[in-house]
């Protein structure tokens, strides 16, 4: 039996096959090992934020860590998108893998000889999100190639369940490496963690580029007036346009202030005395409603690929955290971040299966480098819109403001995009 099946026309109508990605025999090591390398991730974070607090007690450098991390997916992700739409995405991945682990064992080196400085662990932290920005287009290429294209939103989803899942187990790892065998070891030891990726890439035959046949013999040349070219072709097709507002708008919003604001949430829903438990409870909530929400979408089917899924979802999303901004009930608090993080995972992953689906062959590394961009590089920001506005408003009503926001621009997203298809016919 061979890797392909024969073509479907349109993903949107064709008949959805039950998880598909984790039927297929080449993307089913992916997804794991993806969930894998994304726990070893978090759990870095973990245990260098850790030693970084107990070291210097800087908010400053609290900030910088937020910055850092998102910071190269705004300036490297159309630029990573070129390398993985001409370069072996296989290899690609494996840098990145191997400078996540470079990173791990750079903050060991630090730990175990004393010499931690914030110069260090500034350079460390940015060299963490370089990888990140990095792996992220050309795992969907990957993923591209994997599956057929009526499976694409299979696997979309796939990928960011396992990953919503490493993202989950992360901070326990890390609590328990941190507790049981000290930061220098237990940090040495998550680099053990990247190697399964790693292997895997040295094993599969996809490139990244073998369902398309791409050329790999002309890459690109990444000059600003080829990142405005490609913008301007971006800018012809209204669903990637929409995907890519939507996208935005998580990332300035809730996507990255949400996760900053809880331990004012968590003291305001149980008061000081219970707010380390409860700060806890809230996070593995909308946590949990990733990993549930990927599995159960998959299960049964209810959202295909479209537009107006993409923007339901995201409505949902606004919605729960709307009304987790203004509940005083811990128990409303906690189902309404699992309902959120069902939302979530839903609109991501539907999002990135559309610009996918929509972009063309030869330029779907850079498209989705730019919706990376986007969607990810603008949560640098979330941090500042929620000082400003909570500065003024206070947490719980900036948050509201951001939800409300982002359901208005999700809802007027799917308006423009409408409307310009209705110009078309």
């Amino acid at each position: 039996m061979t890797e392909f099946e024969p073509p479907v026309p349109d993903v949107r109508t064709a008949a959805p096959r039950r998880f598909a990605a984790l039927r297929n025999r080449s993307s089913r090591p992916y997804l794991f090992t993806s969930g894998l390398s994304m726990m070893a991730d978090n759990t870095e974070h973990v245990i260098s934020y850790w030693v970084l607090w107990q070291t210097f007690h800087s908010p400053t450098l609290v900030g910088f860590q937020v910055i850092s991390h998102w910071l190269p997916f705004l300036l490297l992700s159309v630029w990573s998108g070129s390398l993985a739409e001409k370069y072996d995405c296989r290899r690609i991945i494996q840098v990145a893998q191997a400078l996540f682990m470079l990173v791990s064992i750079g903050w060991g080196v630090l730990f175990l000889t004393d010499s931690l400085s914030v110069g260090w662990a500034c350079v460390l932290l940015l060299g963490h999100g370089a990888a990140g920005a990095l792996w992220a287009p050309a795992e969907q290429m990957l993923l591209h190639d994997f599956v057929e294209k009526r499976d694409l939103p299979s696997a979309v989803r796939m990928n960011s369940t396992f990953q919503s899942l490493g993202i989950l187990l992360g901070p326990v790892v890390g609590s328990v490496l941190l507790l049981q065998l000290g930061p220098t070891v237990g940090i040495f030891v998550n680099v053990l963690l990247y190697l399964p990726m790693m292997i895997q890439m040295g094993r599969t035959r996809f490139t990244g580029h073998v369902r398309d046949a791409a050329d790999l013999d002309t890459p690109p040349r990444m000059t600003l007036c080829e990142v405005v070219r490609v913008l301007r072709s971006i800018g012809s097709n209204h669903v990637i346009v929409a995907m890519i507002v939507i996208g935005g708008l998580v990332a300035i919003t809730v996507g990255n202030a949400l996760p900053s604001a809880m331990p004012e949430f968590a003291n305001g829903l149980a008061g000081r005395s219970g707010a380390d438990a409860t700060y806890g409870a809230l996070l593995f909530a909308m946590g949990l409603g990733g990993v549930v929400g990927g599995f159960l979408l998959e299960a049964t089917g209810l959202l295909k690929p479209s537009l107006r899924a993409a923007v339901l979802a995201t409505v949902v999303f606004g919605g729960a955290v709307l009304a987790f901004s203004l509940t005083s009930s811990v128990v409303v608090a906690l189902v309404v971040l699992v309902i959120a993080g069902m939302g979530e995972i839903a609109s991501m992953s539907i999002a990135q299966s559309l610009v996918q689906l929509e972009a063309p062959a030869g330029e779907r590394g850079r498209t989705l480098g730019v919706f990376g961009m986007f969607a990810s590089g603008l949560r640098t920001g979330g941090g500042v819109t929620l000082g400003v506005v909570g500065t003024l408003l206070g947490v719980n009503g900036a948050i509201a403001i951001f939800s409300a926001v982002l359901v208005v621009g999700a809802l007027v997203a799917w308006g423009y995009a409408a409307r310009a298809a209705a110009n078309r016919v």
